[in-house]
């Protein structure tokens, strides 16, 4: 099977939907003639005109209304902020209109929008360009939350969130645009809410998404040269999150260590690490659920501070070891 980078599967996902759906417009900063901030609507705009890739004006609430709207008079819209960090500004209009319009008005319209956002740290973009703020999102109900690690799931889950009736809020790691993999190149879609396992073990569960994928397999790569064998299982989609997955992969080793760049405290593993502990897994586990999180602090510009902000392979292979070896 070929292989492109993740940004070439994002890209290619964005064209299928447009190609398949007239209702399907992109909107954002800089995302026609220059091709996004990471160049990944490069060449949209040739292809499908500035109808349908438009270039807003420096707004993130305008952006977001605007994508609000649309969805509530039967488009489709996929936004696009430059930065996750920026979404703070369109707040209102995520968290108040498009995540609650549907309940409110009795099941009557559905706001069928998606905004896409560059997040996370390792660029040198500093404390206001480099957050991963997924968990405010987590929070709000009627929002769903996706955040894919591979170029294989971003391409087949930003199909199937463009095709749901619900706002998704799907948040791309910047360091993961150049990671190749293998693509279909035809139009697939992965379900929400469906974890996968990316790696078999038994003697403990790694439970990470996004950027913390690759790390916690390569992680478990060094583990494994020690006898050490870790399971790691990516839940893909934050919201729903598909705790069936989770709760088997916990039963079956006993231990389990949570990875996320995301500041540690108020993170989504807290929340993962809650619904274990309140579920059938409880029973079994042979050590405290760890969370492995990003510094409670901004993340600093200078690259070897950045460096340690955030969890890394050897961070991780060093939390699996106290986790087995009952030093924790």
């Amino acid at each position: 099977m070929r292989e492109i980078t993740y940004a070439e599967a994002v890209r290619e996902a964005l064209r299928l939907a447009m190609q398949r759906d007239p209702s399907v417009f992109l909107l954002g900063e800089d995302i026609g003639v220059y091709g996004g901030a990471f160049g990944v609507t490069f060449g949209l705009l040739e292809e499908f005109g500035p109808e349908r890739v438009r270039d807003t004006p420096i707004s993130e609430l305008t952006i977001a209304g605007t994508a609000v709207g649309a969805a509530l008079t039967g488009m489709r819209p996929v936004m696009e902020y430059m930065f996750m960090d920026f979404s703070s500004l369109g707040m209102e209009q995520l968290a108040n209109q498009a995540a609650k319009i549907h309940f409110m008005l009795g099941d009557q319209v559905s706001v069928p929008m998606v905004m896409r956002a560059p997040a996370g740290s390792g660029t040198g973009a500093a404390a206001q360009h480099s957050q991963s703020l997924e968990a405010w999102f987590v929070h709000i109900p009627g929002l769903k939350v996706v955040m894919p690690s591979t170029p294989y799931d971003a391409k087949g889950l930003l199909l199937a969130s463009i095709e749901d009736p619900n706002p998704v809020i799907f948040v791309e790691h910047k360091l993961l645009y150049r990671m190749k993999g293998e693509v279909p190149e035809e139009y697939y879609t992965i379900p929400l809410g469906k974890a996968d396992v990316k790696r078999v073990g038994h003697d403990v569960t790694i439970i990470a998404h996004s950027i913390m994928v690759p790390r916690a397999l390569g992680a478990a790569a060094k583990l494994a040269e020690e006898g050490i064998e870790a399971e790691v299982v990516d839940p893909r989609t934050l919201k729903p999150l598909d705790e069936e997955t989770l709760v088997a992969s916990a039963i079956k080793t006993g231990r389990v260590v949570i990875v996320y760049e995301a500041y540690k405290t108020g993170g989504i593993g807290a929340e993962i690490a809650a619904r274990l502990v309140e579920s059938e897994a409880f029973d079994y586990l042979d050590a405290p659920v760890i969370r492995l999180g990003g510094l409670d602090a901004p993340i600093p510009y200078n690259r070897t501070l950045e460096y340690h902000a955030v969890p890394q392979e050897e961070t991780i292979v060093e939390a699996v070891r106290r986790v087995v070896r009952g030093k924790v």
